[in-house]
């Protein structure tokens, strides 16, 4: 008998029920959604993502492989052709020094924090959701950040000695790499998150591909899933090693997804525009990247949930709290625009008012008012 048992005994109210059941009814969990639909049991789990690899390819699956690796191959001819053509083909020129290149960069680190935010800061928070969404999310990452990186290295019009002369390896070269550029920043940065988060994807994936390792049949699959489960067991050692490790590493990483992107934002606060040389930068593109990152992870479950019939595992739960943090930092990213018109008029500064009344009324104000609309109105 528990302690509420023992102190409730003797006390029967008037309606016929021990204490005991109305205090258990008064502080009953409230009812949860299960995470996994049709109650399977751990095995039927297992054989059904297990499957997902060895599966034959069916024609959704094709279509789908089709279309994306059409985008890619054109992404590359397009790289290809800005290699021997010149980055002029970007429209740069003299007072337009950024455009295309460092937009997308942005982006791409931007869309790549989401998979260190719902790996290691849902993680640290014992978010049990996250497991549903996590694998997509960091690879995501891992791609984000390797298409970020080919924007700088194009940028700099010679991307074959970009990356040998942006490295701040020991050398014995007359030049080093200028430390105050936020080129070297980015270079840091991104090589530092993109290692970071690497290491966190290998090391959750451990006791995955040790099931692989048991499920595929071929002696090729066997041998290769085996060398990169190093050799797991599942035993309590193994075990523990392993959740020490991804509790670090998610410790790691969590003060990453703040600080890269705040050394990207400073590419533009470095500056002399106006507009752009500002302190509400760094939380202001933080905030815009958790926005973006977790509309892209969505984005792209929304399909693998589709061809890969994972709607018994990734949910509409999973969709509705997704769509609560972008609701979040959507709303966050509002406040940012509405700051930046107040900030430039409190100032009495003419030239920082004047950009920013050129960018909601100039010629360009349909494009602002489409970004309004899609990062604020809509969400």
């Amino acid at each position: 008998m528990n302690v509420t048992d023992t102190i409730n005994q003797d006390k029967t109210p008037p309606n016929g029920h021990n204490g005991a059941t109305m205090m258990h009814s008064a502080f009953e969990e409230p009812f949860r959604e299960p995470l996994v639909l049709g109650n399977p049991s751990l095995h039927d789990v297992t054989e059904k993502i297990s499957s997902i690899p060895v599966l034959t390819p069916n024609l959704k699956y094709m279509i789908t492989l089709f279309v994306f690796a059409s985008m890619a191959l054109w992404g590359l001819g397009c790289m290809g052709y800005t290699i021997a053509t010149g980055i002029g083909v970007w429209g740069l020129n003299n007072p337009v020094g950024w455009g295309w290149d460092i937009t997308n960069f942005v982006f791409w680190i931007g869309i790549g924090h989401a998979g260190t935010l719902i790996s290691a800061i849902l993680f640290l928070f014992r978010q049990k959701w996250r497991t549903a969404i996590n694998r997509s999310a960091e690879a995501m990452t891992l791609f984000a950040v390797l298409c970020a990186l080919i924007f700088p290295l194009l940028h700099t019009g010679r991307p074959w000695v970009a990356f040998y002369w942006l490295t701040p390896y020991p050398n014995q070269m007359q030049m080093w790499v200028n430390f105050r550029s936020p080129l070297v920043w980015d270079v840091f940065a991104v090589s530092t998150y993109g290692t970071v988060s690497l290491l966190f994807w290998y090391i959750g994936l451990v006791p995955d591909l040790a099931t692989m390792r048991n499920y595929v049949k071929s002696k090729l699959g066997q041998t290769l899933y085996g060398i990169f489960s190093l050799g797991w067991t599942g035993s309590m050692r193994h075990w523990h090693i392993y959740e020490i490790s991804y509790m670090i590493l998610a410790g790691l990483s969590t003060p990453l997804v703040l600080s890269v992107h705040t050394v990207v934002s400073m590419d533009f606060a470095t500056s002399v525009l106006p507009g752009w040389h500002t302190t509400i930068f760094p939380p202001y593109f933080v905030a815009g990247a958790i926005f973006s990152g977790f509309a892209m992870v969505m984005t792209l479950l929304v399909i693998a949930r589709e061809v890969l019939d994972l709607k018994q595992y990734i949910t509409l739960k999973h969709f509705d709290n997704m769509n609560k943090i972008i609701l979040a930092t959507g709303m966050m990213v509002g406040y940012a625009y509405a700051m930046e018109f107040f900030i430039a008029q409190y100032s009495g500064n003419p030239y920082e008012s004047s950009v920013f009344i050129n960018r909601a009324s100039g010629d360009y104000a349909w494009a602002y008012w489409i970004m309004v609309s899609c990062n604020v109105i809509s969400p």
